[in-house]
Formats: structure tokens, C-alpha cells, sequence
């Protein structure tokens, strides 16, 4: 299951966009194969270009991003975040994750230490270190977990609709079946109604031939007054189920409309 099969991608990315706006904090959302499913925002050449534009450094941006969960620092000392996309029931849909902002002013030479290490330009990468946010980390965690409260939201009601939506179609269509299966069962009913009335008249023209055959039509008599009340037990049931099927049939017309 995919974040992009059942929610307005438009109003996902508009979330993340406005948030990285009013925080200054990257941020970039990922499907649950690892591939990105929004736009990066506010991406630092710090990360991006310099770290992760070494192999050293990527392999270990690749690392902190598989096991980073929650607000945490990352190998180079910047903090990141890594926040999941879940949906109600636990399932796993995909994360949130960004940051790329220091907690307090660098240590310059620390820095340079990491880009030794790295194999990167020193003097590049302290420029890259320069233009990066400063952030407490109670403002990190703060900034971080309200995108995870709100896109989290978004994405649960976006499926709960989605699955709404799905049920109430296969309602519609299950209704339509059963407005489709009334029909035929008030025709039966009237088939009914017919075998009944020719069972009367049958019954009573034997009635009539028994009557006339005197002694020897008595037998006959008896079969034909159980053919009389086994024609009216149908007739009684008959209209039992013709009123059912009308109290269904105004039912199943209300739901229709």
C-alpha cells in the first residue's frame, strides 16, 4: 500500500512546504521502499552536496537514516529526525525525515576533523557549516514531532475516507442487487398467488363431481377439502410475504435515493 494510492498528494506536499517555511528545518518525505515521495525542502549543501557527496559520507547518511528514529544526531553533528507515516492499526506506510540544523554554535575545528575524515575540502565544507541553522534541540523535537502529529493525521483520515468511500459503494451496489431481487421475488409472489386460485377452483370443481358421485365420491370429498385448505394456506401465506416484500421494497427505494 502506497501514502500516493489514497491521499491528495497536493495538500501532502503543501503541509510539508508550509511547515519547512516557518521552521527553516530540511525535511522530505519517503515511501516505505526508502524512495521519496515529496519534494526536499530546505536541504543544506552542508548534507547534501559536501557529506553525502563523499562515499565515506554517504554510506554513513545511509546508516543514521535506516536506524534514526525519533529526533537524533547524526554522524557529521548536525540533529536530524526520523518520524514514521503509520496508520491506525500500526501498519507502516513510510517516515518523515529531516533536520539538518545544529543544536548550538559549531565547533569549527571539530568540523574540520569530520571533513579530514570525510575527504572533503575543510574550507568548503565550514562555509557549507556557516549557513546552516542553529536550533535549540527542545525546538528541533518540538518543530519535528508537529509534523509527525499533523501529516500522521492527514494520511489517517485520507485512508479512513478512502475506505469509507469503498464501503459505501459496494453498499450502494449491494442495494441495487437487492432492489434488482425484490422485483423478481414480487413477481414469484404473484406466480403464488395465481397456483392458488386455479387450486381453489380446482378444489371445488371436485367438490362439485364428488357431490354428484354420492357414495362412492365421498373419498374424493375429503381429498378435495385438503386440496381447498391447502390452496388457502397459500393464499394466507401469499399475502404474508407480499406485505413482507412491501415493507422491504419501501426500505430498500428509501436507501436508494
Amino acid at each position: 500500500m502506497k501514502i500516493q494510492d489514497f491521499c491528495n498528494m497536493n495538500k501532502f506536499e503543501e503541509i510539508m512546504r508550509n511547515w519547512a517555511k516557518c521552521t527553516g528545518l530540511a525535511t522530505v518525505a519517503v515511501g516505505h521502499d526508502g524512495k521519496y515521495i515529496s519534494e526536499c525542502y530546505n536541504f543544506t549543501d552542508f548534507c547534501i552536496k559536501y557529506t553525502r557527496g563523499s562515499e565515506e559520507g554517504r554510506r554513513r547518511c545511509e546508516k543514521c537514516d535506516r536506524e534514526g528514529n525519533g529526533v537524533y544526531s547524526c554522524h557529521a553533528g548536525l540533529v536530524d529526525f526520523g518520524i514514521p507515516i503509520t496508520l491506525d492499526d500500526g501498519t507502516v506506510l513510510g517516515s518523515i525525515i529531516g533536520g539538518q540544523v545544529l543544536p548550538e554554535n559549531p565547533d569549527e575545528e571539530k568540523f574540520r576533523g569530520v571533513a579530514r575524515s570525510l575527504n572533503i575540502n575543510e574550507d568548503d565544507y565550514i562555509d557549507a557549516l556557516r549557513k546552516v541553522n542553529v536550533k535549540t534541540r527542545d525546538e528541533i523535537e518540538a518543530s519535528a514531532n508537529l509534523l509527525g502529529d499533523v501529516i500522521n493525521m492527514f494520511v489517517r483520515a485520507s485512508y479512513a475516507t478512502t475506505i469509507n468511500k469503498k464501503m459505501l459503494s459496494g453498499l450502494r451496489e449491494g442495494i441495487s442487487k437487492a432492489a434488482d431481487q425484490i422485483v423478481v421475488a414480487n413477481d414469484n409472489t404473484k406466480q403464488i398467488e395465481a397456483y392458488s386460485n386455479r387450486q381453489k377452483i380446482l378444489a371445488l370443481n371436485a367438490s362439485i363431481e364428488a357431490a354428484r358421485a354420492g357414495e362412492a365420491g365421498r373419498g374424493f370429498s375429503v381429498v378435495a377439502e385438503e386440496v381447498q385448505k391447502l390452496a388457502q394456506g397459500m393464499a394466507a401465506t401469499s399475502v404474508n410475504i407480499k406485505k413482507a416484500l412491501g415493507e422491504v421494497t419501501e426500505t430498500i427505494n428509501s436507501l436508494n435515493k
